[in-house]
This record gives C-alpha cells, structure tokens and sequence, in this order.
C-alpha cells in the first residue's frame, strides 16, 4: 500500500501544476464568496480549487490554489468587467504564479482539529530542512516555482493540530521566514 501512494504522489507531481492567486479585500467570508463565484466562472473550466482565508491587518487574504496538469500551460484569470453603474468591489488580485510540486506529503485539506499555514519563502537558496524539521508539522507540502516569473522560489503549506498554530506560526517567525500566516479553509457554494 505504501509503495502504491509513493507511486500515486509521484505521478501526480510529474503531472500537476499549481497556480497560487490572491486576494486582498475587506470582504468577508460570505460576500467574497459570491465574488469569487463570478471570477471563477469567468475561466471557464472545471479545475481543481481549493480556497482559504486568513486575516491580514484589518483586511481579508484569501489563496486560491488551482490545481491542472503540466500540458495545460495557459492560465487566466481576470477580472470581470461590470456595468459603470455597479459600484466596484474592492478585490486586490495578485499572481504569485505556477508551482510544480517538490514534496507532498498530504492531498486533502486540513480536518477540523486541524490548520494550515502558508508559508512564502523569496529565496531560491533557502534551506528547506530547516521547515523539514520543525517539530509539532504533521505533514509538509512543498511547492517549488516552475516559472522563472513567479512571485516566490518556495511555496510551503503545514499542517498543524489547531491548539499548535500559534506557537508554529511563531517558529516560523524565528526562521526569518519572508511571510506567513494561518488559512482557513472557505465553502465554496454549489455551483
């Protein structure tokens, strides 16, 4: 069984890209949620999405992580355009880029007794043991840039118990990590 998962996570590595995009917005959960709707239709496929919150100085960060294969270099996502009489939302999007995946030990999204940090790593010599090694992560997902133009080298996601996200979040601080933060994961609406 073991060496089947081993086999499944390597191929699904070879194969995926990850597109990481943010948001920036004193929306709320539920109101940015029916803004996202509106973007995502606007790409016009059936990717694999997950989407997460976090608060960041007054504001709202959501991450979109859209998972689609390596063969599908196009990836878009824009704005829609509305009616000068709509007021505008304000909705800062940001790309950070395509990630390939250099190290996944977990698939699916945090449980409930659970958080996730993201953790955006600039340096392209950074040392990844280091996060390799934190003591209390139950799995480490590693995304390594695949383009020359993406945003970050390192693109880390933790998986903590709960009752340890604070004190994680503060170990990554000592590392002098570029940016991290913990995200909660959103409910998308039906579609």
């Amino acid at each position: 069984m073991r060496v089947a998962l081993k086999s499944y996570l390597e191929k699904m590595r070879a194969n995926k890209i990850v597109q990481f995009v943010s948001f920036e917005t004193p929306l709320d959960n539920d109101a940015f949620i029916v803004q996202w709707e509106q973007l995502n239709k606007s790409l016009n496929n059936d990717m694999d999405v997950t989407l997460q919150q976090t608060v960041k100085n007054g504001s709202f960060r959501y991450i979109a992580q859209h998972r689609y294969a390596a063969n599908e270099l196009e990836f878009a996502f824009t704005k829609l355009k509305k009616p000068s009489r709509v007021p505008e939302v304000p909705i800062r999007i940001k790309q950070a880029g395509g990630y390939s995946m250099l190290q996944i030990e977990r698939t699916d999204d945090a449980k409930e007794n659970e958080s996730k940090l993201f953790v955006f790593v600039t340096d392209p010599t950074a040392d990844l043991n280091t996060y390799k090694q934190l003591p209390g992560a139950d799995k480490l997902n590693i995304y390594e840039a695949y383009y020359e133009n993406c945003q970050y080298a390192y693109i880390l996601e933790i998986f903590v118990p709960q009752k340890q996200a604070t004190a994680m979040l503060e170990q990554l601080k000592q590392i002098n990590t570029d940016e991290a933060a913990i995200y909660n994961a959103c409910i998308l609406q039906a579609a």
